[in-house]
């Protein structure tokens, strides 16, 4: 068997993640790494304690859902309440991150972001990536080579 490149590995855990999801709409993990160590984790849902769109429906307003937290935020919000330390780290999401987590992702000193697959990719979301130096990087994943992601 041949063993998966630490890329493959931690977008694995990330299409994992997602696998928590609460949102209807789209599924979405986020797994946040130094030095090939997990740092955080998170998926897209609601807040601690509230519905989710499972439950109740999505909030839909301006054609987004309201009522969840995305994936990379929560992974933020994860490090942020442990005083985890975020600079030069590198975030692995099964999607690429929407302008308001692109601009999360750059204020926390995410250095590189590795994604799986597109998803309404924002041209202002690459521009600030750019002129942040932060390095964007297309992993595509084999589910595959995971029985229970195929």
């Amino acid at each position: 068997m041949e063993r998966i490149t630490w890329d493959q590995f931690f977008m694995a855990q990330s299409h994992l993640l997602a696998l928590r999801s609460t949102c209807s709409r789209l599924a979405v993990g986020a797994t946040i790494v130094r030095e090939n160590r997990i740092i955080a984790a998170g998926y897209n849902g609601s807040i601690s304690g509230d519905e989710h769109c499972i439950e109740k429906g999505c909030y839909v307003v301006d054609n987004h859902c309201i009522r969840t937290i995305h994936a990379e935020v929560n992974a933020l919000l994860q490090c942020a309440k442990y005083g985890t330390p975020t600079k030069d780290a590198d975030l692995y999401v099964t999607h690429f991150p929407c302008l308001s987590c692109s601009k999360s992702i750059i204020q926390s000193g995410i250095k590189n972001v590795y994604y799986a697959s597109d998803y309404k990719n924002n041209p202002y979301a690459l521009e600030l990536f750019e002129k942040a130096n932060v390095n964007v990087v297309h992993v595509p994943f084999d589910g595959a080579k995971i029985d229970f992601l195929k």
